[in-house]
């Protein structure tokens, strides 16, 4: 093998165009009136028939808007800090539910009601104390399981008759709610304007026969969100004790604003 081709064979794989375009629009955040394209092209070592290509481009997909000859950035350039940022608070959710698993000894869940759907943001769980398996949709059973009853229960009048309209009542075992006004009523027992706006909701076989869960709500924002556990039926002992752990703790992260549910 000759010295360039063991170069390259070492060397990353680096596309050119992306690095030239990442350059253009390096250049054109160092100008807040905006630059033309041939102050651009001077600034970043291209030339101007490269440089007016990439800034098309650019242009086409929301990177750069032109107006009277001059490039600013545009529209798109912060959806890569919101997207990073997103991330970041994904990945600090995953760490705090696996923390969460570790001492409490019990699979963690966390969801959110986005758009009229609920929404299994992550789970925590361990060989030793598996998550439970989702064997029917969750968005579509949130009567049978105590995520979906808890965010229910956090919904006004108007989005819970929608939210059923779309996923009506149906029995998934011989323990589920075998209604939607049985339902009803139980959601309105859990009355959130009480002293205890942590109460936990209690499931027991209603999704999944073996397996009891627990469910709070998380009251930040207007999201509506719920972090639950779940333990083996012949262990239902351990339940109410790990919930309370797990109010605690959920108590210390709000307190602390160490947990966000914006997403």
């Amino acid at each position: 093998m000759n010295a360039p081709a063991a170069a390259r064979a070492g060397a990353p794989t680096l596309i050119g165009s992306v690095q030239r375009a990442l350059r253009l629009l390096e250049a054109v955040g160092s100008h807040r009136n905006g630059a033309s394209a041939k102050q651009l092209a001077r600034e970043a070592g291209l030339p101007l028939a490269t440089t007016y290509h990439l800034l098309r481009t650019l242009a086409h997909e929301g990177y750069l808007h032109r107006e009277n000859g001059v490039f600013r950035l545009g529209a798109s350039v912060p959806l890569l800090a919101r997207d990073e940022a997103l991330q970041n608070r994904r990945s600090k959710i995953v760490e705090t539910l696996r923390s969460l698993c570790d001492r409490l000894g019990a699979p963690v869940y966390f969801a959110v009601y986005r758009d009229g759907e609920i929404e299994l943001v992550s789970v925590a769980d361990s060989p030793q104390t598996p998550a439970v398996e989702e064997w029917v949709d969750f968005r579509t059973t949130g009567h049978a399981h105590a995520i979906g009853q808890c965010l229910l229960s956090q919904l006004d009048a108007a989005a819970r008759r929608d939210h059923l309209d779309r996923h009506p009542v149906f029995a998934l075992t011989a323990h589920s709610v075998r209604s939607e006004g049985a339902l009803l009523t139980r959601l309105a027992a859990l009355d959130r304007t009480a002293r205890d706006p942590l109460r936990p909701v209690i499931e027991r076989q209603e999704y999944v026969l073996g397996t009891v869960c627990a469910a709070l709500p998380m009251t930040v924002g207007a999201t509506p969100a719920a972090m639950a556990i779940s333990v083996p039926h012949d262990k239902e002992e351990r339940l109410l004790p790990t919930v309370e752990r797990l109010r605690r703790e959920i108590s210390t992260l709000l307190t602390s604003g160490t947990f966000s549910i914006s997403m």
